[in-house]
């Protein structure tokens, strides 16, 4: 069903409160509005609702076992979602609320619909530092679960242009409150005690988190890889690419709508967090991340198989630091900035990657970056965007 997709445009508070009392109503009555925070656009919905948080899945094509995440605009409001926590959690939400980072907590049951949950016992809830976000979700007077306002598996939105991209026509009203800030998703982290359990990385870092809590720890499912030798890798790659992937429409792929699940030893199950079990964030071309201890190596070998693809009658395109952007040819070169600035490059990443779907470039090769700081998160969603091919050389 196509929908009479409504746009309200906010850049002040005062001046829209007409426009953000129209988008809290839809909220209030189980429509869908995609809104803006600090780290991406979100797809919200009222979290009590199932009739509500079932269309975000409908909207964006969500497999139904990936839980989503509930936004809340005040610290009162938590006590009503989740049973009593502990003081590390408590620690966290002072020091990083409101701000990029989820907490998992034991769910009170029936407080919202299993839906959010995904039949989990717990539910990840964070508090935006977003104005126009935290104003929004005061306004509709209920928790509200909100995705990436993208279609499953596309790169997240960082404009209220990539959300029009991908679902106009499919939700009730976006909410432009203009670029975001982080670039990247919340980080999300579950306690353990008084262990802090890290499971998907994201726009708070694990250096920031041990100066609050005493142990943190990354769960060993984002430390999984499946690193192949570089002639497999490209061999793959090239078999991938079919006609049916080059123009748009032709498959699930080329609509971005094919969510597959990653490498795992728990592909079975209901992964606990958001991110930690789908392929996410891609291109709708190949792509793959190349990795190695000399530079120059890595870009000669990239600057090769860019020659070799575009032979193929490939259209290429690169994914570089401006460290190393000037060694490459290719039909579409894309800067994520500095290697010293990956806060940059967290910023820039899924308009990059939009980039090259905007392009009809078909082959990508990303340079990898350092993982530590915000550069986990970063190397995270490349991974995922890549489908898990990481070319070691």
């Amino acid at each position: 069903m196509i929908r009479n997709t409504s746009y309200w445009e906010v850049r002040d508070l005062e001046t829209s409160t007409e426009a953000l009392d129209e988008a809290a109503q839809i909220l209030a009555s189980g429509g869908t509005v995609a809104f803006p925070t600090e780290t991406v656009y979100g797809l919200g919905a009222d979290a009590r609702s199932t009739s509500a948080v079932e269309q975000i899945f409908a909207a964006k094509g969500r497999p139904s076992d990936n839980p989503l995440i509930v936004h809340i605009a005040d610290i009162a409001d938590l006590d009503m979602l989740v049973f009593p926590y502990n003081s590390t959690a408590r620690q966290l939400m002072d020091r990083f609320w409101p701000g990029p980072l989820t907490i998992v907590l034991p769910v009170r049951p029936g407080v919202i619909s299993p839906r959010v949950t995904a039949g989990l016992s717990t539910v990840g809830v964070r508090m935006p530092a977003h104005d126009v976000a935290l104003a929004l979700i005061a306004r509709a007077g209920c928790p509200v679960a909100a995705p990436s306002a993208n279609r499953s598996g596309r790169p997240s939105p960082t404009l209220a242009a990539h959300v029009r991209e991908d679902l106009a026509g499919r939700i009730d009203g976006i909410v432009d409150g203009g670029p975001t800030g982080v670039g990247v998703e919340s980080t999300v982290v579950e306690l353990i005690g008084d262990r802090v359990n890290v499971l998907r990385p994201g726009g708070v870092t694990v250096e920031a988190l041990r100066e609050v809590a005493a142990e943190v720890t990354i769960d060993p499912a984002l430390t999984r890889t499946s690193d192949i030798a570089p002639s497999d890798a490209i061999a793959a790659s090239s078999e991938q690419i079919t006609d049916a992937s080059r123009h748009a429409g032709d498959s699930a792929l080329a609509q971005g709508t094919a969510e597959h699940a990653a490498p795992a030893d728990d592909a079975g199950h209901t992964p606990r967090s958001p991110g930690m079990k789908y392929a996410h964030y891609a291109p709708r071309g190949t792509m793959s991340i190349v990795k190695g201890d000399a530079p120059g190596q890595v870009s000669a070998w990239i600057q090769a198989e860019l020659d070799a693809a575009s032979q193929r009658g490939e259209r290429s395109g690169v994914l570089a630091f401006d460290e190393h952007i000037a060694a490459y040819r290719a039909d579409v070169v894309v800067s994520c900035g500095s290697l010293h600035a990956l806060e940059h490059a967290a910023q820039r990443l899924y308009a990059a990657l939009r980039e090259f779907d905007e392009q009809g470039v078909t082959f990508i090769l990303a340079e990898a970056c350092p993982e530590d700081g915000i550069g986990l998160a970063v190397m995270n969603r490349l991974v995922k965007a890549a489908g898990h091919r990481i070319i070691q050389l």
